[in-house]
């Protein structure tokens, strides 16, 4: 190349000699996956999040500027959103509260989840859930994964019950309810207290009803993440007064609240508050939030009926009369359908593609927190040694929850927002991965054997 060109002359040089390409050459590098060489399916962006908007800084500012901020003395815009949040859901109320994680251990704790009770949990979900019922010193003992689903598992969870299980706890994961009608059957009939991890779920539906409101109390998540975020925030639902009001006494540091009064003007409780401009963050997305999940909701249908045409690709079922909101798309890869691609290279190719994804949770009870607590003094103090032994022993048991994370890959919520165009690059992405499997996989091998 002659160095005194320049970069505009080189790049209209370059472009001009590609358009003079045989277009059957053009055609076959389009077809070639991006890991081989061959151009991306996908070459722009994906949508942004969290998104913020210019029109909500006047409430905020409002908030901010009156030096009002925690919800201490009644009034302001905690109640405000806790009213509107019930409203959407269909609950009878709502509680905001500092986090998901701490609307969980605030609900547990008002169930009588105490130490030295057992709760049977999903293990397929983040850490949260399960380190909300370590932190009331219980045992988190786990359902299977149903492999179809990714949720718990209703056949799996009476083995796990004994005299010591306080409540069930299913997850809502990626916003896929859980089948709901068996574990409140199940619940009903041992006498348990089921608290849904709604953490994913907003405005996910089963059978007409909105999640959180299925069970003794639902939990909600607002973290950055999320799809009504405000940083860090979240809610505790219900249809029962009562439970509502000892909540709200929990998290409120103990203080008598509305028909509860504990011991006087206290009962024990800590500091889990939502603060007012957390609270006016979220109360301006609600419009938002019912758009932007219609949309997910319609792409996700869409991509589910296109990519299960695929083989060795399998979207997510989801229980009879539900709707998910999809903070998360997975979708099931059988490496066999792929000419023994592995699915770290499925990943890779699919990345390549201009398609980012992950893989979703693993099996974080093989990754020490759990070896952690039970071999902690109190765990030892409350639980004897053949229990706790029999415990870890029970993980090798959940044979479906290991398919499901050896297997499932996952895209994130916000490229769901996109044009349809775009979920037909995603499509389009998968097909030629695997009509190229064959390639791929042999390229794989190749690395392998000379230890790349």
């Amino acid at each position: 190349m002659n160095t005194n060109m320049n970069r505009r002359s080189f790049l209209k040089t370059t472009a001009t000699a590609a358009l003079a390409m045989p277009a059957i050459t053009r055609a076959a590098d389009a077809n070639k996956p991006a890991l081989l060489g061959g151009a991306p399916v996908h070459t722009g962006g994906w949508p942004k999040w969290p998104e913020w908007r210019e029109s909500w800084e006047g409430d905020v500012l409002k908030v901010l500027r009156s030096g009002r901020w925690c919800r201490s003395g009644g009034g302001g815009q905690v109640p405000e959103f806790e009213e509107a949040w019930a409203k959407l859901l269909g609950a009878k109320r709502a509680l905001g509260t500092a986090s998901g994680t701490t609307a969980l251990i605030t609900s547990l704790y008002v169930m009588g989840v105490d130490a030295g009770d057992e709760v049977i949990c999903s293990p397929y979900t983040f850490m949260a859930t399960y380190n909300a019922i370590l932190i009331n010193k219980a045992l988190p003992v786990f359902a299977d994964t149903d492999p179809t689903t990714l949720t718990m598992d209703p056949a799996s969870i009476e083995s796990r019950i004994t005299d010591r299980t306080r409540a069930i706890v299913p997850v809502h994961i990626y916003g896929m309810p859980c089948d709901m009608d068996p574990i409140n059957a199940i619940a009903k009939k041992h006498n348990l207290a089921v608290v849904e991890d709604s953490c994913q779920g907003w405005l996910a539906e089963y059978k007409g009803r909105k999640c959180g409101t299925l069970g003794d109390l639902g939990c909600f998540s607002f973290q950055n993440s999320k799809h009504i975020p405000s940083g860090e925030g979240g809610a505790v639902t219900g249809m029962s007064d009562d439970l509502l009001d000892r909540c709200h006494a929990f998290h409120n540091c103990g203080r008598a609240t509305g028909n509860f009064k504990g011991s006087g003007c206290f009962s024990r409780g800590t500091n889990y508050r939502m603060q007012h401009f957390q609270a006016v963050i979220l109360l301006q997305q609600f419009e938002k939030l019912v758009k932007e999940t219609e949309i997910r909701r319609a792409n996700a249908d869409y991509l589910s009926a296109n990519l299960k045409q695929i083989p060795g690709i399998a979207p997510a079922r989801l229980p009879e009369n539900s709707r998910a909101v999809w903070h998360l798309y997975p979708l099931r890869y059988d490496a066999a359908q792929f000419n023994g691609l592995s699915k770290a290279k499925f990943m890779q190719a699919l990345s390549a593609e201009g398609v980012p994804n992950s893989s979703g949770y693993s099996e974080q009870y093989n990754e020490g927190m759990l070896d952690e607590a039970i071999n902690s003094s109190g765990y030892k103090r409350l639980w004897d040694a053949n229990r706790l032994n029999a415990y870890r022993e029970s993980f090798k048991e959940l044979k479906g929850n290991k398919q499901v994370c050896e297997t499932t890959v996952v895209i994130s919520q916000n490229m769901l927002l996109a044009e349809r165009s775009n979920m037909d690059q995603i499509i389009e992405a998968i097909r030629k991965i695997h009509v190229h499997s064959s390639e791929l996989a042999n390229a794989q091998r190749r690395a392998s054997g000379n230890g790349i």
